[in-house]
């Protein structure tokens, strides 16, 4: 990506600090013209600050047209004559100023020239002028391009500084991990049976639906329940875990240990959650995801201090037990702080909207990074977004205090800050309510409840009544949580009021980030980014919990356990869960040499795993339906499904117009041509692509939903290929449309999708896919259908995809449809198809019938619409005359 510039100049060479003889600062500006695509141009325009960039100056020597070879050196061929790296410092404003992230939305530029205030490397800057004072050439005058790189792809010198820093650093890592991570000792160490901080009394909070589930999530313990009466076994329960002993004192106490027919005793508590006030929001927001045992356990170990290791198959919930942990360290420990790391924006994202669904107060979750714009929520939960929020909900609450002002006939201005609502409630509120307090307790009178009550008015706006009458205990709790309503006013405001002390939004964000927040989000690219300013603006953390942890580097998995510098000496880490499966797909290292000789490539949570540390193996999916589990459980030790993959009325219906839920079809050469590679590892195949596009197509004509639908394959190549004959095909179309998605199976992991179409490409080598990972991956995106267009014969013969393959060999390997049926479903799995199947031979005979389809379509909707749009006739093969019968005439003729 790149564009020619229009204008370079060097505007500050700042004077060398003392004892170099370097400039300590070297600035440039670099103005460009941004003619292009809105997209592209919003990249452009997005680039941010320390974003690297690359100044180039080229003087090609060959003519115009010139094909490039891979065979010959690259400067010559494209005359590359310099190339300076640079950093952004920012886009300038129409005032000549830099313009700063912050609150405020960045102005709109007006037409499209553009200019970059970029910092150029002073050290590298001085050595070109020493040679420029000599006679050379003045390299910065020169330059003719500038080139930027993906933004995924272009955090190498942050990710580098940061690994600098921490070499230099005095790292700290809790003392209880510091064995695990070397590989030396005892690999169980910190796992929460053997560590003397275990809590053995845990509040599970929502976590259980009842007690019924509660105790079918304990198999191996006898439970008792501290009260007996069936209509008090409610949630939330607390759970006290039989204390383990150690060494000799256990063999003195293993008698007193309680026991009941072998199995240890469990105490469960059941508690009612204090009254929060009358107004329906005030009611806590509940889990309703009934956790299997297994899960469970996760959850429990990741409650306690110490390593968690959680490997989550595909479909077993990884995500959910991850935001129940959340939540119950939330509410177990107020105090303490969680920093939440993935390895992508949409896991992140994905995290993040199942947390805000639980009892979480919103005012302490807050998200780092720039993928928080793909947030599917009205709310911003970025850095400056939360303070925005701080700041409207402080206003609001100011609100609500004047009211209360007003129905006490308070005179004067209470809630102009808050500090003087904060008088307010000290000297006006807590004094009535004391008052209220000594005049109805322990009298046991009903009436006085409601009659003496000094904050009736304020409540007018709740439902009606607040008070039921019935019993003294039931309107008191209703009093006090009236009274907790109002309390919890004054402690936020108490909470908001350094920001009417803190002016900048800088600070106001530094704030919320040290101070507020007591769950924070981030991927861990951007911990590697930003650990340095991180910690120096004190951040601090308790517990870190880590999804996809088997797709980040090692290096990138250590960062985030040192973003906080040591107090005294000691880490104040508490817990770390990582969750994860290394038996889908490790961390992308594009050397090969870092790949393989120096096993880059196997994350830190594979190396534990295989170094033997405790795991808590989630054992049930509930994403797919079972025959299409079955292609992949293989890859793992025991993994079933849940309950409702067999009655959820989804997994029961067949799926319209196919005879199979799960196929793969066979896709012989087109035109002679199977898998084709214009560039080097660009391997494409165009019989394939025609045929799964075909297939999308007939699928909406049908009726599916577009978003409903995906097509993968494993190579980029393929991945365009399919792209561009959806464009030709029916892109535009509006009865077809696009799918979903398209894109490869490596980018589509942690996602999941109805109806997958895959694609394997290639016809001569098997390829990559003979990475078993890979074949996990692509077999376990489908939760309803499954269909793999590939070359049967060369895949068949893969010894490490035999498993797989040997299921889905077992149905016909040409594509069975059943044509008369439509979208939604209405034929169930179990049931018998009357009518025989329609055996599609090939696929110029699959893109004939969806074309006949389509014109059969279009006719009958027709009378309805004036104007339909056409759709482009299928390709067809070449083959010699006399092959074809007077039936198949060449589509040129019809």
């Amino acid at each position: 990506m790149a564009l020619p510039i229009t204008a370079f100049s060097v505007i500050e060479v700042a004077k060398p600090n003392i004892g170099e003889n370097h400039p300590s600062q070297v600035r440039a500006d670099v103005t460009v013209t941004l003619n292009l695509r809105e997209a592209i141009k919003a990249e452009w325009e997005g680039m941010r600050k320390h974003d690297v960039a690359f100044l180039v100056t080229v003087r090609p020597t060959r003519p115009y047209g010139t094909k490039y070879s891979e065979k010959e050196p690259f400067i010559p061929q494209v005359g590359l004559c310099y190339c300076r790296g640079c950093e952004i410092e920012g886009l300038l404003g129409e005032n000549g100023e830099v313009i700063e992230e912050g609150i405020e939305p960045r102005p709109e530029l007006k037409g499209e020239v553009r200019t970059y205030r970029v910092w150029l490397d002073p050290n590298q800057y001085q050595q070109d002028m020493s040679k420029t004072a000599t006679g050379d050439e003045d390299v910065y005058e020169s330059f003719n391009i500038i080139m930027r790189r993906k933004p995924k792809e272009n955090n190498f010198k942050a990710v580098l500084e940061t690994i600098r820093d921490l070499m230099n650093t005095e790292c700290v890592v809790p003392d209880w991990l510091h064995d695990i991570i070397l590989g030396y000792g005892d690999p169980g160490a910190a796992h929460y049976t053997k560590m003397d901080t275990s809590v053995w009394t845990l509040d599970f909070v929502d976590t259980f639906l009842d007690v019924n589930h509660l105790k079918a999530s304990f198999p191996d313990y006898e439970i008792k329940v501290t009260t007996d009466n069936p209509a008090l076994q409610k949630p939330p329960f607390k759970v006290v875990f039989p204390a383990k002993t150690s060494g000799s004192k256990r063999k003195h106490n293993e008698d007193k240990e309680p026991e009941v027919k072998g199995k240890p005793l469990l105490t469960v508590e059941p508690y009612v959650i204090p009254n929060r006030g009358p107004y329906p929001f005030n009611q806590p927001k509940k889990n309703t995801i009934p956790f299997t045992s297994t899960q469970i356990e996760a959850i429990r170990a990741g409650m306690q201090p110490g390593l968690t290791m959680v490997v989550g198959p595909p479909g077993t919930g990884k995500t959910d037990v991850a935001v129940q942990i959340i939540s119950n360290i939330y509410h177990n420990f107020p105090e303490q702080r969680t920093l939440i790391v993935t390895h992508s924006n949409q896991a992140l994202n994905q995290l993040f909207e199942k947390i805000m669904a639980l009892d979480i107060d919103e005012r302490h979750l807050l998200r780092l990074g720039h993928g928080e714009e793909s947030l599917e929520t009205e709310k911003d939960f970025s850095r400056y977004g939360r303070v925005n929020f701080v700041l409207g909900r402080r206003l609001e609450l100011l609100k609500e205090v004047a009211r209360l002002q007003e129905s006490l006939g308070v005179p004067g201005d209470v809630s102009y800050t808050c500090e003087t609502a904060g008088h307010f409630f000290l000297y006006q509120v807590l004094s009535r309510w004391e008052k209220y307090l000594s005049n109805v307790k322990g009298k046991n009178d009903v009436a006085a409840i409601k009659d003496d009550f000094p904050f009736e008015q304020f409540f007018a706006n709740a439902p009606q009544p607040i008070f039921h009458g019935s019993s003294y205990e039931e309107d008191m709790e209703i009093a006090e949580g009236c009274f907790r309503h109002i309390k919890k006013i004054f402690t936020e405001l108490e909470e908001f009021r350094a920001f009417e002390l803190l002016r900048s939004g800088a600070d106001r964000s530094k704030y919320l980030l040290i101070k507020e927040a007591k769950v924070i989000a981030m991927t861990c690219t951007h911990a590697a980014l930003k650990r340095r300013d991180l910690v120096e603006v004190g951040f601090k953390y308790d517990n870190i919990l880590m999804e996809e942890s088997a797709q980040i580097l090692e290096i990138e998995t250590f960062i985030p356990l040192l973003l906080q510098n040591p107090e005294d000496g000691f880490s104040r880490l508490k817990r770390w869960i990582m969750i994860g499966d290394h038996h889908q797909l490790p961390p992308v290292i594009k050397n090969m040499a870092f790949q393989k000789f120096s096993n880059m490539e196997q994350s830190l949570f594979t190396r534990l795993v295989r170094l033997g540390v405790p795991t808590v193996d989630l054992d049930a999916q509930g994403r797919a339906r079972a025959g299409i589990c079955n292609l992949y459980n293989w890859r793992y030790n025991k993994l079933g499904n849940l309950p409702h993959v067999m009655l959820w009325p989804e997994f029961r219906m067949g799926n319209p117009g196919f005879h199979h839920d799960f196929q793969l079809i066979n896709v012989e050469d087109f035109n002679g041509v199977g898998e084709s590679e214009p560039n080097p590892y660009f391997f494409q195949n165009l019989a394939e692509a025609e045929y799964v596009v075909a297939l999308f197509m007939y699928m909406r004509l049908l009726g599916y939903p577009a978003d409903r639908i995906s097509i993968l394959t494993t190579y980029n190549g393929q991945k365009h290929l399919i792209r561009d004959v959806i464009n030709q095909r029916c892109g535009d179309n509006p009865i077809i449309g696009r799918p979903s998605k398209v894109t490869t199976v490596d980018r589509f992991q942690g996602q999941q999708n109805d109806y997958i179409l895959l694609s394997l490409v290639r016809t001569r080598a098997v390829g990559h896919l003979r990475d078993v990972r890979r074949l996990v991956v692509a077999m376990s995106r489908a939760r309803l259908g499954l269909y793999v267009v590939a070359r049967v014969s060369l895949f068949q013969n893969c010894y490490e995809l035999s498993p797989a393959f040997n299921q889905l060999m077992q149905r016909p390997l040409q594509l069975h449809l059943i044509p008369g049926e439509s979208y939604p479903p209405t034929r169930k799995v179990t049931d018998t198809v009357m009518s025989a199947p329609l055996v599609i031979q090939n696929m110029p005979h699959m893109a004939q019938f969806v074309y006949n389809l389509y014109k059969e379509k279009i006719r009958m909707m027709s009378g309805r619409h004036m104007s339909m749009p056409s759709l482009r006739p299928p390709a067809v093969e070449r083959r010699p005359r006399e092959e074809r019968t007077q039936k198949e005439e060449p589509m040129e003729a019809k």
